[in-house]
């Protein structure tokens, strides 16, 4: 923990987690509107395994990957998960040092909260291990096992609840933020109406 927070507390300037977090979203913006689309474009309506936070089963993967046909599934092996295998690097250290930055503003970087730091690297982490499932997967097609899938799904839903919960909390931290700047906006107020009333 303690090179967690050496770490941290070396990169939390403002212009490094700004420049962070407009290249994370550049390229999830990125994965959007370009490799997630065309890949898309050949399952029929059907959603790609990790945009299904709640997991799935061996029979809507081989059905995904039966209605993606040969091209389809070219094309999510080459086009988007190399993206994916990029994505989440910046996505746990962007969002791990966000949420530092934020603490740090409300003086609570410190143990147990910063533990809190870590549930990106988590997500970050999931996601890796969902993308070489996912890889895994579409080379064994259509030789595909009920045990490859669950764990695979397994990891999506990690990723899915450890991201949810990060956003919960960073939600929060947020709010507290804003009553922090409210109150001292308030007692600022405060203060200059009893230095006018005294003069």
């Amino acid at each position: 923990m303690g090179r967690l927070t050496k770490f941290i507390n070396g990169n939390i300037a403002g212009k490094t987690v700004l420049g962070l977090f407009v290249l994370t979203n550049a390229l999830y913006g990125f994965m959007l509107t370009v490799t997630i689309p065309k890949t898309m474009a050949f399952a029929h309506g059907m959603k790609l395994p990790d945009m299904l936070p709640g997991g799935y089963d061996l029979s809507y993967v081989n059905e995904l990957f039966s209605s993606l046909g040969e091209i389809g599934r070219t094309t999510y092996l080459t086009n988007q998960l190399p993206v994916d295998m990029i994505y989440p690097l910046f996505f746990g250290l962007t969002y791990s040092l966000l949420l530092a930055y934020f603490l740090k503003k409300l003086n609570k970087l410190n143990v147990p909260f910063t533990y809190l730091c870590l549930l990106p690297v988590i997500a970050g982490a999931a996601d890796y291990l969902e993308n070489a499932g996912l890889i895994f997967l579409l080379k064994s097609y259509p030789d595909l096992t009920a045990l490859a899938v669950k764990t695979t799904s397994t990891f999506s839903v990690v990723k899915s609840v450890s991201t949810s919960v990060f956003f919960v909390v960073l939600l929060i931290v947020l709010i507290m933020l804003g009553i922090k700047a409210l109150s001292k906006i308030k007692t600022s107020a405060n203060r200059a109406d009893n230095s006018a009333k005294k003069d």
